[in-house]
């Protein structure tokens, strides 16, 4: 049987509308960001699903609290579903990670799977641990519908994961705040259904472009 995923990335943070990378470190939705959210739990109240998981850190969380206010179902976190942990890199835009640190920048920015940004982790560290938590969840309800709530760098490696494209490949496609994911998970493995829907958002003119 095929359990169905709906995965979101959580709406827009203060960090995210500086450009500064967040990995495990957190910035509160900013109020674009909590009207992103908003905007999710609108559209999945008509929805029908059995659970509703998110990533532990606050960004996730606050999104998913949003989520459940509206549909009744409570908030399951689990630590396996996190962004990347970017170490020194934390915190910091890219042009000052590129001044402060231009050896680890360089390396993060060139994506091979192994490099471990120091203080941090690999990106093949971070799919392993999504990846094992999804099989996990996709088995333990399997027939089902899950919402889960989690981050732009955990969604960028699933959509190279389940369509064969190498992870150290440049990155050709977006990944939204407050994104609208599809993916089927049948016989051990993902398939993409939808990519980066927003339509949820037009009404508030709050497309992440």
């Amino acid at each position: 049987m095929t359990t169905e995923f709906i995965l979101l990335r959580h709406g827009e943070t203060e960090w995210n509308s500086l450009g500064r990378l967040q990995g495990h470190q957190d910035s509160r939705l900013s109020q674009a960001g909590l009207r992103q959210a908003d905007a999710l739990a609108a559209r999945l109240v008509p929805v029908r699903f059995s659970a509703l998981y998110c990533s532990d850190l606050g960004r996730a969380r606050q999104t998913a609290q949003r989520i459940a206010a509206l549909t009744g179902h409570a908030v399951q976190p689990d630590a396996r579903l996190r962004e990347r942990g970017l170490g020194i890199l934390e915190g910091l835009t890219r042009d000052e990670a590129r001044q402060k640190h231009p050896d680890v920048f360089t390396a993060y920015a060139g994506g091979a799977p192994d490099y471990v940004v120091p203080g941090g982790e690999s990106t093949a560290q971070r799919l392993r641990h999504a990846v094992e938590c999804l099989e996990e969840l996709g088995t333990r309800h399997r027939g089902e519908r899950l919402v889960v709530v989690t981050h732009g760098g955990v969604l960028s490696l699933l959509f190279r994961h389940s369509l064969g494209i190498p992870p150290a490949a440049p990155r050709t496609f977006s990944v939204l705040n407050a994104g609208w994911n599809q993916f089927d998970y049948h016989e051990g493995t993902f398939r993409l259904v939808t990519w980066g829907d927003v339509t949820h958002l037009r009404a508030t003119s709050l497309d992440d472009t």
